[in-house]
């Protein structure tokens, strides 16, 4: 069984140093009847399914699959609600942890967070700078979430 320990921050994007070679993502969400979640997502020339169980702190059950291109973006067309999800990635090393920053466009423009992936839930990080807030546990956060309630929609963003 797979599992996704992570953790999600608001970030001071002018603080970050040497954010350069970001790469594109569009992903789309397959409707659900519970709290699994079903992504579609296509990063530059590679897509991939990716299947998620409901959050548990900051845990969860992933499953991700590489997919044909073609049917990644058949799937995002016919299968996934609109709109998408537009970002860019950074991918940011800071203290032995990979950090992704995402950077979101369209109705979620001015949205910037910062994921880490753990080991254990209880895996202490040393926080970057960067880093104003914690979003963890917080549902407005959830990419899944941004489709039905778009950043750009939030009377208080932030």
């Amino acid at each position: 069984m797979g599992l996704e320990i992570e953790r999600k921050f608001l970030i001071d994007i002018d603080k970050v140093e040497n954010l350069e070679n970001g790469y594109e993502i569009k992903q789309g969400y397959i409707q659900t009847k519970d709290k699994t979640t079903v992504r579609v997502r296509v990063k530059g020339d590679e897509a991939f399914i990716t299947i998620k169980g409901k959050n548990v702190g900051a845990s969860r059950v992933e499953f991700e699959y590489s997919i044909p291109l073609d049917d990644a973006n058949e799937m995002l067309e016919k299968l996934c609600s609109k709109p998408f999800i537009d970002k860019k990635r950074y991918l940011v090393e800071h203290k032995n942890h990979t950090w992704e920053i995402d950077v979101f466009h369209k109705e979620n423009e001015g949205l910037i967070v910062a994921e880490v992936e753990l080991e254990d839930e209880n895996e202490i990080v040393e926080l970057p700078k960067w880093i104003v807030k914690e979003v963890t546990g917080d549902a407005r956060y959830y990419n899944s979430n941004l489709l039905e309630n778009p950043f750009s929609k939030w009377e208080t963003n932030l």
